[in-house]
């Protein structure tokens, strides 16, 4: 199971084939200011309404399609994913998470609210770019609170999915990582593509799609 969160509120929840239903998920959030820090712009959140559950016909063609052998045992993300990741509060300064991000040395942060609730992810290319958007006053802007910014759109799993499918998501969204979470969005882990390759290294018969 996947679902879609725009700054904390969840727009889709749904199988990896809705997913892919979905129009314009894996174009880029343009990274801007809240209107109300001064900066002027129209954001959209253009999401589809899903429908209800697939049916056991649609899940045995997409099962085909993806050549996945019941056969074989199945992993699933908790069995890989690394629990004890790096996180940023929303209410931390963006500078604080580039600190983070640097002193840690990880590609990018999951940011969460109030009791590791999720809320978005952050990176250094996100950092830059806003700070491009007013050079000028770079320096206080990267003084903001993370919830000051819009993060882009997040797609995060349920840590009982299956990695095959996990690993397909990943490479044809582009993702680097992607949060684990459970059905109160609260942050369990984070399974990036180092993790899926230990997964294939170290699991017995472990099959993946290429």
């Amino acid at each position: 199971m996947f679902a879609i969160y725009n700054n904390g509120s969840v727009g889709f929840r749904s199988t990896a084939d809705n997913l892919y239903n979905l129009k314009n998920v894996d174009k880029p959030s343009e990274i801007v200011l809240k209107p109300e820090e001064g900066f002027i712009q129209d954001f959209t959140n253009a999401q589809k309404e899903q429908k209800g559950n697939i049916n056991q016909s649609a899940i045995n063609k997409y099962k085909k399609m993806a050549n996945i052998d019941t056969s074989e045992p199945v992993y699933h993300v908790k069995d890989i994913m690394t629990r004890d990741c790096v996180i940023v509060d929303k209410n931390a300064s963006i500078l604080d998470a580039y600190n983070l991000l640097k002193e840690n040395k990880v590609s990018q942060l999951p940011v969460v609210s109030f009791g590791k609730k999720i809320v978005g992810l952050i990176d250094k290319k996100i950092i830059l770019n806003l700070m491009m958007e007013d050079v000028v006053n770079s320096e206080n802007i990267v003084l903001k609170e993370i919830d000051d910014i819009y993060l882009p759109e997040l797609i995060t799993v349920d840590p009982v999915s299956d990695i095959r499918r996990v690993a397909k998501v990943m490479i044809d969204f582009k993702l680097d990582a992607i949060p684990v979470v459970d059905e109160e969005d609260i942050l369990l882990g984070i399974v990036s593509k180092t993790d899926i390759i230990k997964a294939i290294s170290s699991l017995p018969r472990l099959q993946l799609w290429s």
